[in-house]
């Protein structure tokens, strides 16, 4: 799961910020779905909704409500990772869920193993109120077509021990360089590799990576050849968000890649950290409903989603979970329970931040030019797997 708690501190969005390059998703060829056209209004629920989520995204606090509304009783099934999520929504759900809670590195697998289908935006009414970059991101949107409904996000930035840097770091490269041996950590998780990939196309533009999620054989080699060599400087992976923040309680760690939640629950216990975002940018993670292809309660599908899209549960879920709503009109609710959680989660930034920024997505063989030379998934968990020896 992306936390090892869920009780974290508020992030919030602010209004005015909007990506300053406005996205309309992927172009990539059609999926098995494409054809299936959604509806045009929602019915009445049909009493049931089953969902797959990460811990803490169905919590009582909001669901609750959500069933007193509409009368959909809400069963969640909890994912420990975006690998168990597509295994639980392998065809089309079974006709056993409805719906998923997919981070970016699950949509496309789970997009063009035809496990979900087109959903109807225009039936979503805070849609509209949406961040601009998470109306139509690359990686739950192709072709123009939906196959989800944006929820939270959150940025991958360097976590480090102002006792141990005392001058700031401004580059990834201080996860790279040999003189950190034993006190770098890293995500345990194949998607880390865009991490490197990312750090690549600055330090090494030579490579041509132009994006950290679509590389060639020669562009990921070079990639794992450099995560291989991290590998001696690292002490311990970490797993779950809890995971880290030990490590850098008790001495195993003094710098590598986090969540913000991290820097802010370590901060509240009194650890000597702080954190950014490089030079090079950073990766990210954006989360999506998403609807089975064989839902078999698709109106109580709707109604949780444009449900959980207000910002009154936008705000309630960020509070709770700790991570950043889409929704723009979440922002004053979250500001008046937490003041100052905008700027500690860096919400408040200027639009242009969002460019800094590369989201999860699944890597496929279909490179942005159109071509069948970058290196799928697959590959990247088995390369993952070598890395950590």
């Amino acid at each position: 799961m992306k936390f090892g708690a869920v009780a974290a501190l508020a992030m919030l969005l602010v209004a005015a910020c909007g990506s300053t390059n406005p996205n309309t998703g992927n172009t990539l060829a059609p999926p098995p779905t494409a054809n299936l056209k959604p509806p045009d209004k929602i019915g009445a629920g049909e009493g049931q909704l089953n969902l797959i989520a990460w811990e803490g995204y169905v919590d009582d606090s909001w669901a609750k409500a959500f069933t007193q509304q509409t009368g959909c009783v809400v069963n969640a099934k909890y994912a420990g990772s975006s690998d168990e999520m597509t295994s639980l929504m392998k065809d089309g759900g079974g006709g056993q869920y409805d719906m998923v809670s997919a981070s970016g590195d699950a949509d496309l697998r789970l997009i063009y193993g035809g496990d979900v289908k087109p959903m109807n935006e225009k039936l979503i009414p805070d849609y509209t109120n949406f961040q601009t970059y998470f109306k139509t991101p690359p990686y739950n949107t192709i072709n123009g077509i939906h196959y989800g409904i944006s929820l939270q996000w959150g940025p991958n930035v360097l976590l480090y021990n102002t006792t141990k840097f005392k001058i700031a770091p401004t580059s990834w490269s201080a996860v790279y360089d040999s003189s950190n041996k034993g006190i770098v950590t890293a995500y345990d998780y194949a998607i880390t590799i865009a991490d490197a990939a990312l750090y690549l196309s600055k330090s090494q533009p030579s490579l041509g990576i132009k994006d950290p999620y679509e590389l060639t054989k020669k562009q990921f080699d070079a990639t794992v050849a450099l995560l291989t060599q991290q590998r001696q400087l690292i002490k311990k992976y970490w797993g779950l968000a809890s995971d880290e923040i030990s490590q850098f309680q008790n001495g195993d760690a003094y710098i590598g890649a986090a969540w913000p939640y991290q820097t802010i629950q370590l901060k509240a216990a009194g650890a000597p950290v702080a954190d950014t975002i490089p030079s090079e940018g950073a990766t990210g993670w954006g989360d999506t409903w998403m609807l089975a292809t064989k839902a078999p309660h698709p109106n109580c599908a709707y109604l949780w989603t444009a449900y959980v899209s207000t910002p009154q549960v936008q705000a309630a879920q960020a509070l709770f979970f700790g991570e950043t709503p889409v929704n723009t009109k979440a922002c004053a609710q979250m500001d008046a329970s937490s003041p100052g959680s905008c700027a500690q989660y860096h919400a408040d930034a200027p639009g242009s931040y969002f460019d800094t920024i590369k989201f999860w997505k699944t890597p496929v063989t279909t490179c942005a030019d159109g071509s069948q030379s970058c290196i799928p998934y697959d590959q990247w968990v088995s390369a993952w797997t070598a890395i950590k020896g």
